[in-house]
């Protein structure tokens, strides 16, 4: 950024994956949606929220597609790009698929930014699509009051191999790849009261790429997956609990990213959390005295967050081996039980 722009963040109401439609809102708008013709290619649609569509090439090809997009959740031009096309490959690797390349979406104001920042944040996706071994091939562009940057994602998986947000079954332990907390840091920084250390904190766990999505349909076990993001840890596993109808129990103790327990004591939050718990707060049982920075983190919206994953719980142990070997976390946040599809956080 030249000395006389604007910070990035100053220029939009939202950043990262706390853009999103409050999931009631959308709920309320997509009702109206009509319904889409059968398809018998359609293999995953828009019927259980899941993270892309998928649709068959032939026997031994699904393509994956999904698209994200959202306004800055950082300053630096750079870590603005590399963020936002990270989280959105990360829908792609939450079906199991590998990236083939992606499309650029650009929105920006371009008579307050200029054109060197606007290049800098193409570099920025361009290099996280280049760390998961794919192009940018192409985009659309526009003038836009706010900022605005993301991609099509899209990839390929085996037809018959598709992970969904809606196969979990009782029995299942639920796994998750990254620590919680994004939405506190960025939330910090719009606030200038994050220091260096929890800036790189935040910049590290929104750029690292959940790889290890694409090794899942060969893993043994694994029945579910989605990717933690907008909706936070408890409305991703609400949807997933839709999905397999039945109860999932998350703990209340969730991994945190270094700082955010201090900043959330200290009352940093995002209206997103807030926004998230009016929501879907009905369907989640809460255990008694669960102090209010608890829920807050389990409410925060993830801007790419990690994968939650089901898993049968004899599977467990090779699931956290394959982990280690791809580089990823690997924390136990719950499991799945009979039960109404709902949550219940337990103490």
């Amino acid at each position: 950024m030249t000395p006389t722009e604007p910070r990035l963040t100053s220029l939009a109401h939202g950043g990262g994956c706390g853009c999103k439609i409050a999931p009631a809102v959308l709920q309320d708008i997509l009702r109206g949606m009509p319904q889409a013709a059968p398809f018998a290619d359609l293999l995953v649609g828009t019927e259980t929220s899941d993270d892309a569509a998928v649709w068959r090439l032939n026997d031994e090809q699904a393509l994956v597609a999904t698209t994200d997009f959202f306004m800055p959740v950082v300053d630096d031009p750079f870590h603005f790009g590399q963020i936002a096309a990270t989280n959105a490959l990360s829908d792609v690797y939450a079906m199991g698929g590998t990236p083939i390349f992606a499309l650029a979406i650009l929105g920006m104001p371009v008579n307050v930014l200029s054109t060197y920042t606007i290049g800098r944040i193409l570099q920025g996706g361009a290099a996280a699509c280049a760390a998961a071994g794919v192009p940018v091939a192409g985009g659309h562009s526009i003038d836009s009051v706010e900022p605005i940057y993301g991609l099509v994602a899209l990839g390929l998986v085996h037809p018959d191999r598709v992970l969904t947000n809606r196969g979990a079954r009782a029995g299942d332990v639920l796994v998750l790849t990254k620590s919680l907390g994004v939405g506190v840091l960025s939330a910090a920084f719009k606030q200038d009261r994050l220091g260096k250390d929890g800036y790189r904190t935040l910049k590290d766990t929104t750029t690292r790429l959940n790889t290890l999505g694409a090794r899942l349909p060969g893993q043994a076990g694994v029945h579910a997956v989605t990717d933690v993001t907008g909706f936070g840890l408890l409305g991703h596993a609400l949807e997933m609990a839709r999905g397999a109808g039945a109860t999932v129990e998350i703990s209340a103790q969730p991994p945190m990213l270094a700082g955010v327990r201090d900043l959330l004591l200290a009352g940093v939050r995002t209206g997103a959390s807030t926004r998230n718990w009016a929501s879907y707060g009905a369907e989640v049982d809460l255990p008694d005295g669960l102090e209010d920075w608890r829920r807050d983190l389990l409410t925060d919206p993830q801007t790419s967050g990690g994968l939650l994953i089901a898993v049968a719980e004899a599977e467990v142990d090779h699931l956290a081996a394959a982990a280690r070997i791809n580089g990823s976390g690997f924390t136990v946040v719950g499991r799945v039980v009979d039960g109404p599809a709902r949550v219940r956080v337990l103490a």
